[in-house]
């Protein structure tokens, strides 16, 4: 792998669209996020309207990795053997 690709997880998002520096760091890098990511974004209950924007436009910059059948497979795997949460499962399955 080159290193210019990377699966982000929400935590890493969050800190990226609250630090100083945004996303400037990730200029030419292929940037990934799960379905999962996206949802768990999107449903913080306090959600401003200016945040939900600076969401939305991190994610139009993005790759969203919807669920695939390697990923259930792997999902299942994960969760089987080292009891991860559902959500943090598919995020690694899916990197």
């Amino acid at each position: 792998m080159s290193g210019n690709r990377y699966l982000l997880d929400t935590n890493i998002v969050l800190y990226l669209l609250s630090s100083e520096n945004k996303t400037e760091s990730l200029l030419f890098k292929k940037i990934f996020i799960s379905f999962i990511t996206e949802l768990e974004l999107f449903s913080y209950p306090s959600l401003t309207d200016d945040e939900r924007e600076s969401i939305s436009f991190f994610l139009s910059k993005t790759k969203i990795v919807d669920i695939m059948p390697v990923v259930k497979s792997r999902t299942i795997f994960l969760r089987q053997k080292y009891r991860l949460k559902l959500p943090d499962a598919i995020i690694c399955a899916t990197a």
